[in-house]
């Protein structure tokens, strides 16, 4: 069911259920944490009753800060967006659009002219956007007063350092000195933590830069180990670079060279032994899951520790043939 079509049956069911009874008005609290919900909680709100779907609709700080992922973003598309970005009547100031592939460089465009106070643009895995559709929609923010302070743009297709440099000054003219000179190290391990208030932890203004190794614009991390900090001799450039060129560890995200010992976890993901080391094993293969993917395990009745879904696979498909 699309995302419309969603919004536009609660709204009906709302209206029908409250004809037999008149609905009051709803509790004072609701203004306090409405601005709390996530963007699908509000969208559930609404279609409770008439009173709180007037309620929500009607608060402009639950619209604010508009974070859209999983599973809203798959059916996310242009005229949804401007739908659901209007209810902020123009004072949008966070719209993140996680891995929302149907948006367009034309639905971005609309969005960011009607609301020219957003300060936090986060399209990280947005593929049906361009890069010039992003200088577009930034140059658009910078026109005005309040301009950017974070751009998210990893996993838009062909960027390249002209596009980058493009983009560079009109995020840099809105911060101040001290804001251009350090960022707070980007790790490996954190970068699926959801981005809201990302530029309030001191992360650098875009998150992609041209790799040192491979000179490509993508993701570079920082390594977090205190042994590399303490090398003889090994600059600390030598570990900062894309996942691509240094292969770095799930759980701690510090890097793996080859003089390490590798070790596999269960998703495929690459740990280093000390991490490998901490976690739980599967049952059967003694191999872990990275703390993403933990919750992929089954665990047997009786049974203290967990089975893969691989060797649980495995099991039932003997199972069938015996």
């Amino acid at each position: 069911m699309e995302i419309s079509q969603f919004m536009g049956q609660q709204e009906h069911e709302a209206i029908g259920n409250s004809q037999d009874k008149k609905a009051g008005p709803p509790h004072m609290a609701l203004s306090l944490i409405s601005a709390y919900l996530p963007l699908f909680e509000l969208l559930a709100m609404s279609g409770v009753c008439t009173s709180l779907r007037d309620a929500v609709n009607k608060d402009v700080l639950s619209w604010l800060d508009i974070v859209v992922k999983s599973p809203l973003n798959l059916r996310l598309s242009d005229e949804i967006l401007m739908k659901i970005t209007s209810k902020a009547n123009g004072r949008l100031t966070t719209l993140a659009l996680m891995d929302c592939a149907k948006i367009t460089d034309d639905g971005l465009q609309r969005v960011v002219e009607r609301n020219p106070l957003i300060n936090k643009l986060y399209l990280p895995g947005c593929t049906g956007l361009t890069p010039e559709g992003v200088i577009g929609a930034v140059k658009t923010l910078s026109e005005h007063h309040h301009g950017l302070k974070s751009l998210m743009i990893n996993g838009i297709y062909n960027i390249n350092k002209e596009h980058l440099e493009t983009l560079r000054p009109y995020l840099e003219k809105n911060l101040s000195q001290q804001e251009q000179s350090g960022s707070w190290p980007l790790l490996f391990h954190e970068q699926g933590d959801v981005p809201t208030f990302r530029h309030d932890k001191g992360y650098a203004t875009i998150d992609v830069e041209v790799c040192p190794k491979c000179d490509e614009v993508r993701m570079v991390f920082d390594c977090p180990r205190r042994t590399c900090k303490r090398k003889i001799g090994r600059s600390m450039s030598d570990c900062r670079g894309c996942n691509f060129c240094i292969p770095r560890c799930q759980e701690c995200g510090g890097c793996v060279d080859d003089s390490e010992e590798v070790e596999e976890a269960v998703c495929a993901d690459i740990l280093c032994s000390d991490c490998w080391l901490q976690l739980p094993k599967c049952d059967f293969c003694n191999k872990p899951y990275c703390k993403q993917h933990a919750h992929n395990g089954s665990c047997p009745p009786g049974s203290t520790g967990f089975v893969c879904d691989v060797c649980w696979a495995n099991f039932n498909i003997q199972r069938t043939r015996s």
